[in-house]
């Protein structure tokens, strides 16, 4: 059963974020590439309720809503982001490349795609081992389109592995707009090719993302093989926190205005989400935010020395 103040709490929390990251960026204190995934909170947070820390998760270049939601860990994503070796891969990752294996977090990737085999790689390792652990994967609409997903989900078909596929259908790819590179965005029908039960899901609900990924999941801890969710959701920032892109403002308004995953769960849940409590959730989100930075900020950058001898370099 999904906690409707928790779910509250991290969506605030992963938003919140990705404006401080937004903001550190903009004042040179961050470092290389920015991928924001604001207005799309729901998607992991619903997700990430119902894993388990020994569930694998493999993320995208836009992975910071993913690693919040399955790790909790603000502090060592900040410090990450910000080059710091307190930060989750020790200040060498980057906003790119989080990872946290006691959390089953087992990185972001760069590549389009790229996560997705992984993912069918940790699904095996449980099927192999004889657990009811899960191989995870987030995808965006433009690696829907990777011919990796396909061999993916075919394997994953053909040997029954624990795995869960999860199409951020977002209606963009990188600056893209699905409909001029991609002739179907109904992206279930990815999953029926391989015989695999699939969803639409409304990925702005973060309760029928949950509960969508609570059939899921019980679908394939029993042994039924793998899973696919169509989450249809919005991104409200641009790809790549400079570079813009085109898409019908009318349109952005909708999902901004009338379908905003948080504005939405205070609405349908005014008894239990009241202003008392998400002001107060509000003001503990900045309060932890503020001071994930500040000891971030402090925290010595990471010795250079160990990583050339390491890699050689």
């Amino acid at each position: 059963m999904l906690d409707l103040k928790e779910a509250y709490y991290w969506m605030t929390l992963i938003r919140s974020f990705e404006h401080r990251a937004k903001s550190l960026y903009r004042q040179g204190q961050l470092q290389g590439a920015l991928h924001l995934s604001v207005g799309q909170e729901a998607v992991p947070v619903g997700v990430c309720s119902v894993l388990r820390d020994d569930d694998c998760v493999l993320s995208t270049h836009r992975s910071h809503g993913h690693y919040l939601a399955k790790t909790h860990d603000v502090e060592g994503a900040i410090a990450e982001m910000l080059g710091r070796a307190t930060g989750c891969s020790k200040g060498c990752g980057g906003s790119m490349h989080l990872f946290n294996r006691a959390k089953g977090f087992l990185g972001s990737n760069g590549i389009v795609g790229g996560g997705i085999p992984i993912a069918l790689g940790a699904a095996f390792a449980h099927f192999y081992q004889g657990t009811d652990g899960i191989g995870c994967t987030f995808f965006g609409d433009g690696a829907a389109n990777q011919g990796t997903l396909h061999e993916t989900l075919n394997l994953a078909a053909l040997k029954k592995l624990p795995f869960l596929a999860v199409c951020e259908n977002n209606g963009i790819a990188a600056t893209t707009p699905t409909p001029v590179s991609t002739s179907d965005m109904e992206r279930t029908k990815l999953a029926v090719a391989y015989g695999i039960p699939a969803e639409r899901v409304d990925g702005n609900c973060v309760e029928e993302v949950a509960a969508a990924a609570e059939r899921a999941t019980a679908h394939i801890r029993q042994g039924k093989g793998p899973y696919l969710l169509d989450v249809r959701t919005y991104r409200v920032e641009p790809h790549c926190g400079i570079i813009m892109d085109n898409r019908d403002p009318e349109v952005a308004r909708m999902w901004t205005e009338e379908k905003d995953a948080l504005k939405g769960l205070r609405e349908r849940h005014p008894e239990i989400l009241t202003s008392e409590v998400t002001s107060r959730i509000e003001a503990e989100v900045a309060e932890r935010l503020e001071s994930a930075v500040a000891a971030a900020l402090a925290a010595p950058e990471p010795e250079l020395n160990h990583f050339r001898k390491t890699f050689g370099v």
